[in-house]
This record gives C-alpha cells, structure tokens and sequence, in this order.
C-alpha cells in the first residue's frame, strides 16, 4: 500500500523518555511480589534492590560469574529438561543427558569461566505452517540450550524493567489473552481504525550491529557480550548446507524471544511517546486509532522507524481500515475483529478441524468412550482461548465433533455412512454423546455467559 507523506515524529531513546504515564505502569510501577518469577540463585535481594534503585551509569557490570554459577546452570537445566525437545547436532537428547547430568554441567561451568565455552552448530528443520508453508526452526544442542537459559536467566529482569505494558509477548506474567483485552478494551472506547502492519522475516532480518547497541546500554559485562554474540553468529546446519548468519535471532532459541523484544522497545517507546495506541505480541502488532488520519499517521511513523533500523514492512500485510465495516477487520493472535464481533481467524479454525479429523479417522479402532476421552482436553483448550468468539463457532464444531463420531460408530458396525443421516442422528443423538462424556462448547458459552 502507499505509504503517508513523511511527519515530524518524535524518535527518542530510553533513557529520555520521562518514566510516567504508560510507562510507569509497567516494570517500575511493581511491587516485590511480581519479581517472583526471577531465579533466585541469581536475583537475591540486593540484586533486585540495585535494579529497583538503578546502578551506576544505568549499565550492568561482572554479570558471568551469574551465569556459571552452579545453581544457576542446574536452574537452567531443570527448565530446558521440562520443556523436553529434540536432540541436536551433537545427537545429545535430554534422556542422555541426564543419565549424566552432573558431568555435563560441570564442563559446562568451567568452559564458561575459562572463556572457552564454544556453542555447536544449530540443526536446521522446516515445521509446517498454515497449509502448504513451512517456517525454519533451529533446534540447538541441549548444553546449548541451558547455557542460553542461565543467560536469560540473568539478563532477562534487566530489560524486562525497561519494557513498556504495551508489549505483551514472551514476557513474565503476561500473554495473549491479556494483549486481547486491551484490543477489546480499545474497540469499546472508540479506537475503532486500525493499522494492522507485519514485519518481513523479522527474526531473520534483525542487524545483529543494532541489537548489541541496545544490549551495550545496559550490560557492559564483556564475557555477556561475547557469548551473546557467539549465540547471534552460530553456525547453522540444514541437511547438507553450512553457515553462519550475518543478521537476525535463530527461531527456536531460548535467548530469540527476549532478544527480539529488546529490538523492538525502541519501537514501543517511539509510538508511545507520539500518542499512539499499539498493542504488541513479539512482532505482531496492531495500531488502534480513532481516526483514518490518525492510522496513516501511525504508519508514516512506524515506517520512519523501520527503514532506520535495517528491517522491512510487508506491503501486502499492511493495511489500514475500519473495523466497523465489512471487510476491513483486522486479525490479531488468532481472532478475527470485524463489525463489532470477535470471530475465530479462518487459518485457526482450520487448524482446529484438521487436529479432530486426525483423532477421529473413521478406522480408528477404540471405544466411543475412549475417543471422547481423548477428545475432550483439545476442545476445552480451544474453547479456552476463544471463548469470546461469535456463538455461532461453537454451535458449528459441536456439530463438526457429532458428525465425525457417528461416522466412527456407523464403520464400527460395518455399514456405510458418515453420520450425517436422519437414521444415524436418531440412533445417536446429541444426548447419546452428552452421557458419554464429550465436552459441548455451546453449552459452555451459554454456562460463561450466565455467569458473568
């Protein structure tokens, strides 16, 4: 789409921004009790109490002796050990490694405080997405991963301070559903115009020269420095093809996530301080306005941002429009917001049905009962997540769920059908499912409804 004829923004840095208004009510506006997520080996009391106060010259010194700390990389390996995964180059599997766990961490301890610590190269695998298209995903070695987890550890509640609550994705105690609120919350004050804007390839366009700026603002510890560089340059191995990036954060990285946002504060920062209404989920974001001249302006200024700091908006992913009227809605973390309702995104609906179709294939082999069974933590779960989306979804699925048992039931006793008959629908009905167990999420949206 065009883009708006350039505008006087104002671009300032952290550290000019006056902490108050939105800003205040985030990181600084909290009390102890929302530190509680931070790792206690490494945030004692006096740590936090320094970064309540601030340190000297606003930047973080002798921070590595945090991250080979002992309890620090068995903190870290509890946590990339529960989140399991795969293997990787090294073909260490979190099984192996922790038949022998106490050795791995030990070398891992005095790699990093001889300096000597090197990462392996990351294996390269493409995951499905949205049909037909894949996206890369890079699986690090599992020592990697925990050397990764204890710099996070370390690093995390530095930037975490600084980030504003606009900012909603991978971040302690906040999620989708809480950026979700504030797009509603929005609507119904009348921030009905929206700039719906994407980043091309954003994780894998991200300079790796601006991104250490950032970091060097407020760490100065060199050994962090260079081990998150070691981490940006990794070599990355994809079936027979090796090499080293010259810009972005691998996807799949425990570091990307946080790095990415880091990026990206200066964005938060320089939309807030002109006035805009951004809601931020990593690098998906909408701008809500009240006006389409209000938008446009938002864009001129978000483009601004991006041209000056080495990425590119998608054009044919950038829009501006009225929420209000058919056919100018906007999609954000899976709903659809359109005319003044909330709807399931067609790609997540999608990829809903196609999840059921495969645990209901009609040769499957189990009782009714064990299939509902299995069924039922799937559709809860979604149900979860849009249970604000337009009655009629759920009215659908019900339906959609009914259809697929039948026909399981109707190939149990060996007889053509796919439970769409007025026969199949009288030998089971709707009843015959609801005794057995299965999860209606009709009747849940009705019971939320009631209780509100």
């Amino acid at each position: 789409m065009s883009i708006p004829m350039q505008m006087k923004f104002k671009f300032e840095s952290a550290s000019s921004v006056p902490r108050c208004g939105v800003a205040k009510q985030g990181a600084e506006a909290r009390g102890p009790s929302s530190w509680k997520w931070v790792e206690a080996s490494v945030w004692t009391e006096r740590m936090l109490a320094a970064l309540g106060n601030g340190v000297k010259g606003g930047k973080w010194y002798s921070l590595i002796d945090k991250v080979y700390n002992p309890k620090t990389l068995k903190a870290a390996w509890k946590k990339v050990a529960s989140n399991r995964g795969a293997a990787g180059v090294d073909k260490i599997s979190i099984k192996r490694f922790r038949s022998n766990a106490q050795f791995y961490l030990e070398e891992l301890e005095r790699e990093l405080r001889s300096g000597s610590f090197q990462p392996s190269a990351v294996r390269r695998v493409h995951i499905p997405k949205d049909g037909k298209k894949t996206r890369p995903l890079g699986i690090p070695t599992v020592k990697d991963r925990i050397v990764q987890t204890a710099l996070k550890m370390v690093l995390e509640p530095i930037f975490e301070k600084e980030f504003l609550p606009t900012s909603y994705g991978f971040r302690p105690g906040r999620g989708c559903k809480d950026a979700l609120r504030e797009v509603d919350r929005l609507l119904k004050e009348g921030y009905t115009w929206v700039l719906d804007a994407d980043v091309k390839s954003y994780f894998d366009t991200i300079p790796h020269n601006l991104l250490m700026e950032r970091i060097r603002k407020r760490v100065s510890d060199g050994e962090i420095l260079h081990l998150i560089e070691l981490f940006l340059e990794q070599e990355i191995l994809e079936d027979m093809k090796r090499w080293n990036p010259i810009s972005g954060t691998p996807q799949g990285a425990v570091l990307s996530p946080l790095l990415a946002n880091v990026y990206l504060h200066q964005l938060d920062l320089s939309v807030h301080r002109n006035g805009f209404k951004m809601i931020r989920y990593a690098d998906d974001w909408v701008v809500l306005c009240r006006s389409m001249e209000e938008a446009k302006d938002a864009l001129s200024l978000i483009q601004s941002w991006i041209d000056n700091n080495g990425l590119q908006l998608s054009p044919e992913k950038t829009h501006i429009g009225s929420s209000l009227q058919p056919g100018h809605g906007f999609e954000f973390l899976g709903y659809r917001f359109e005319g003044g309702h909330r709807y399931v995104r067609s790609k997540s609906l999608k990829k809903f049905k196609d999840k059921l179709r495969l645990k209901t294939r009609r040769t499957r082999g189990d009782s009714i009962e064990q299939i509902i069974s299995d069924l039922n933590p799937s559709i809860k779960g979604w149900f979860g997540y849009f249970k604000h989306a337009h009655h009629y979804t759920f009215n659908s699925l019900d339906g959609f769920i009914r259809r697929r048992l039948r026909a399981i039931l109707c190939k149990q006793q060996k007889r053509p059908g796919s439970g769409r008959t007025g026969k199949d629908h009288r030998q089971w009905p709707n009843t015959f499912f609801a005794e057995r167990g299965l999860f209606t999420m009709r009747e849940a949206y009705i019971l939320a409804r009631q209780s509100r």
